[in-house]
């Protein structure tokens, strides 16, 4: 133990090894009110690290050439000790970061988590949002499946809609003027090296912010206007417990059991259905034959769905860019003086239950086929969809809100 503490206080000496851990981890307060909604921003660092870890050991075998990449796919799956199981944890694990974040960016919406003083912060996790989806993205076209070549396709030629500059950018985009080996070499690129380090450095600086402003609760209340003072003070916030031991052992809980059905889908059910995996992306690439019916990842498929229903391409591509983008000035809608939904009135809770049941209805014909009857529901819902944000400043400031209480909740 003293050779241990001596090793530590040389590291001290030269590099902030304890401050950092007594400021982010030992003496970094979180409020004592934290619920199962918590669990998900550990679990989204999770399944970044499984991610990283995963590709790394793909990219050892995989290569980024037209005529070789899919079969190289094939190499890992078939010949590569546990080749199939680093695929399906990442193939997998792509869905599942994509289901932790969509529950943790809820969570912000459920108790106000993007409210002041968090506007920063809330705006971070949005660019931590849009890196993911330029990520799966890049890495979809990898495998050189049928669905990868196609859906890469369709999502790059929308940007050719675009006036003036359109084709321009689609060109630069592509490396070339159709889906080819440049393009795949680009976005083995930007997959494997330059979004990852974007996406590291965004988490990193949220995290950073988070522990600058304190972390939201359930209640809404700032733990730091307890009756022991300001929480930046010597003495300690009222309503707020260390971080570790207290919550880094009940992430650990969470975390066993989010593996335990994380590993019940890699070993049983890869594909999901077509969810995860689609067949057509079994098939090589063929430029010469187009799928019956091409859509994108399910996590793709809301945003797809919005541009879809939009009669016009270049106004779909503006509706689709617009769905994320007002997510960006959330802050500045929510005139309500609650921040959680617990305080909120009836109007709220019934405009965010049209939202979400809006967002799944939109994921879901996402992945139907364009029909009249289709394109008709995915309209009335991306206009639902548009109104929650839209509305937002008028339904907020008269709905009638419950008192807030001063201090937080046991």
């Amino acid at each position: 133990m003293s050779m241990l503490n001596s090793f530590v206080g040389w590291v001290d000496e030269r590099f902030p090894l304890t401050k950092v851990w007594n400021e982010h981890l030992a003496q970094y307060y979180a409020p004592k009110n934290f619920n199962f909604w918590y669990y998900f921003g550990s679990l989204a660092i999770l399944m970044l690290v499984n991610q990283i870890v995963t590709g790394i050991w793909l990219t050892m075998n995989y290569k980024p050439d037209a005529e070789t990449a899919f079969a190289s796919v094939e190499y890992i799956m078939r010949d590569v000790d546990w080749g199939w199981l680093l695929r399906y944890l990442h193939s997998t694990g792509a869905s599942f970061f994509f289901i932790v974040v969509y529950l943790h960016m809820f969570r912000g919406l459920l108790y106000g988590s993007f409210q002041k003083p968090r506007e920063l912060l809330w705006i971070l996790g949005m660019f931590i949002y849009l890196a993911l989806m330029a990520e799966a993205f890049m890495g979809y076209l990898l495998p050189w499946g049928q669905m990868s070549y196609w859906g890469a396709q369709v999502i790059i030629s929308l940007f050719g809609a675009v006036p003036v500059v359109g084709e321009d950018i689609a060109l630069w985009i592509r490396g070339d003027y159709v889906i080819s080996d440049a393009t795949l070499n680009r976005f083995f690129a930007f997959h494997v090296i330059a979004l990852p380090l974007v996406l590291v450095m965004l988490v990193f600086v949220h995290i950073v912010a988070l522990h600058e402003v304190g972390s939201n609760n359930p209640d809404g209340v700032e733990i730091k206007k307890g009756p022991k003072g300001n929480r930046w003070a010597d003495d300690k916030p009222a309503d707020g417990i260390p971080f570790h031991p207290y919550y880094s052992v009940k992430d650990i809980v969470g975390v066993v059991v989010f593996l335990a059905v994380f590993s019940l889908v890699v070993f049983f059910l890869p594909e999901f259905g077509g969810w995860f995996l689609e067949p057509d992306n079994f098939i090589p690439a063929d430029p010469l034959k187009t799928p019956e019916h091409i859509v994108p990842l399910w996590y793709f498929t809301p945003f797809y769905a919005i541009l879809r229903a939009v009669p016009d391409k270049f106004l779909g591509v503006v509706a689709m860019f617009a769905a994320i983008a007002v997510l960006f000035v959330l802050p500045w809608l929510d005139r309500s003086g609650v921040k959680s939904i617990r305080y909120k009135g009836l109007i709220f809770k019934v405009a965010l239950a049209i939202f979400v049941v809006s967002f799944v209805m939109l994921g879901f014909f996402g992945t139907q086929p364009a029909t009249p009857t289709f394109t008709m529901f995915a309209r009335i819902f991306t206009v639902l969809y548009f109104l929650f944000f839209l509305l937002m400043p008028i339904y907020s400031k008269m709905d009638k809100t419950k008192p807030v209480p001063e201090r937080v909740s046991k």
